[in-house]
């Protein structure tokens, strides 16, 4: 089992790789090292070198991400938008798009790395939103675009990578009273790997925060 996980050097991406090494998968993690993901010529070197090393691939995840700053809408900058719609929805299509071949021949998973931003308002992370509900959307199109030999998914994490000093206010905003763990999101992609009658569709990984706030994906 081979997997290519981008942004998988940074916290969700390593609990990730360390989870899918754990059951066996040959794994090659991919962070900015490897080059920018808003640039297709990138994005398509990283599918190469990953299918070149583990001699094809089973499972895309796609975790890399940029552009989450607080900023008032006011003050939001044009490389603000860059930043995080390039790595974020740029990235997860061009990455998606060159490993489509290889995953169509091994009958392969797609996982979008998501967030619940892209189904709540945030004003103080409008880029931010906006580019996980455009990878969100991309969830959709590809899970359609690459049926029935591939499958499509994503997690929408909530607070699960969270500052020691922000856990009692993030751990209020959830129905469980709790933050999560990298761990958890890792979970969830390994579930889904092995999901053979599940796609188009994410799983929300986030305590119940999305009920608590009246919002749920499509709604």
């Amino acid at each position: 089992m081979r997997a290519l996980v981008t942004g998988g050097t940074g916290k969700l991406g390593s609990a990730i790789v360390a989870r899918l090494e754990q059951e066996g998968w040959r794994v090659l993690a991919a962070g900015s090292r490897d080059g920018d993901l808003a640039d297709a010529n990138a994005a398509r070197a990283v599918v190469e070198r990953a299918v070149e090393e583990l001699g094809g691939l089973d499972l895309l995840v796609n975790g890399a991400a940029a552009g989450f700053e607080p900023k008032p809408v006011e003050e939001v900058t044009e490389e603000d938008w860059d930043a995080a719609l390039g790595a974020t929805a740029k990235g997860s299509f061009f990455v998606t798009q060159a490993a489509a071949p290889h995953l169509r021949s091994s009958g392969g998973v797609v996982v979008m790395i998501e967030d619940v931003a892209a189904y709540q308002p945030w004003p103080s992370f409008a880029p931010h939103s906006a580019a996980k509900a455009a990878q969100a959307m991309l969830t959709r199109v590809f899970a359609r675009a690459l049926a029935p030999e591939v499958r499509v998914c994503g997690v929408a994490p909530g607070p699960v990578a969270v500052e020691l000093d922000q856990e009692e206010r993030r751990a209020a905003e959830t129905l469980l009273g709790r933050v999560g763990s990298p761990d958890d999101v890792a979970n969830a992609v390994l579930y889904l790997a092995a999901a053979d009658f599940v796609t188009g569709t994410s799983l929300v990984v986030d305590g119940g925060r999305l009920v608590q706030s009246g919002r749920l994906p499509g709604t």
